[in-house]
């Protein structure tokens, strides 16, 4: 399969309405591909709190129609990162979208583990209660946001749920990108599954981003890698090699802690 992570520039000069409209023609120009990454909250900017309450948006919402259309024109699944999404009835959330090729908007996952410790994400939005896996023609996708990354329980439960590619759109800043390399290395070879991490590019509010968006093998081996600048990652892997590795060397097979209970019938 081919997979396109698009590491998106988010700058504060960029209106999102020109954002939402330059991020389709990229999906649009990746017809060919399986699978297309869009990074976290790039309409808005994972680090621009102020605008997030008057900026959120809900699951019909602009970016949801921009980015369906733009799945459709291009015949791709797309994982279109994540918005800032309104919920009529509760908080605001960090929310992905995954269209399948027909543009359909299919599963959305809503980030569990917000940033900020005390402040920004981890006290402005809500928190996901829901682990998301998404079967599609080639494989089952298991989303996770950026901060999740660090989180090693969330991503056995992905794998316990069938996954074997994980994808993880981030907005991660450039102070820490040694963490973002080697979290998504730990990911992969923990699961033995392939990660799928685009992130973004650019400085918002302040921040710059590191970049680097990466796709990893289950054997931890760095198929492809981003730079620092605004780039479309193409890389081409074979999702069969999940199962080859965990036939190989079957780790998975000694855990002892943290299994599921077995279903009563």
């Amino acid at each position: 399969m081919r997979a396109s992570l698009i590491q998106l520039a988010v700058s504060d000069a960029e209106p999102p309405a020109e954002r939402r409209a330059r991020a389709a023609a990229l999906v649009r120009a990746q017809q060919g591909a399986d699978l297309v990454v869009l990074p976290e909250l790039w309409p808005l900017g994972g680090f621009a709190y102020d605008l997030w309450s008057d900026g959120a948006e809900t699951l019909d919402g602009p970016t949801s129609d921009v980015m369906s259309a733009a799945a459709r024109a291009a015949g791709v699944w797309l994982h279109a990162g994540s918005i800032v999404e309104r919920d009529p009835d509760g908080p605001i959330y960090n929310t992905s979208l995954l269209f399948s090729p027909d543009g359909e908007l299919v599963h959305t996952y809503r980030k569990i583990h917000r940033f900020g410790f005390d402040s920004g994400e981890a006290v402005v939005m809500g928190a996901g209660q829901e682990i998301v896996t998404a079967p599609t023609d080639f494989a089952t996708l298991g989303l996770a946001t950026c901060y999740d990354l660090r989180f090693p329980e969330l991503f056995r439960a992905l794998l316990d749920a069938g996954a074997q590619l994980l994808v993880v759109p981030a907005a991660w800043p450039a102070r820490r990108r040694e963490h973002w390399t080697l979290l998504a290395r730990a990911r992969a070879v923990e699961e033995q599954a392939f990660v799928l991490a685009c992130n973004t590019a650019g400085t918002h509010a302040g921040v710059e981003q590191a970049g680097h968006s990466i796709v990893v093998d289950p054997w931890g081996r760095v198929l492809a890698e981003a730079g620092a600048d605004e780039e479309v990652l193409v890389v081409e892997f074979d999702p069969a090699e999940v199962a080859k590795a965990r036939e190989e060397f079957p780790v998975l097979r000694d855990r002892l802690l943290g299994i599921p209970a077995p279903v009563q019938r």
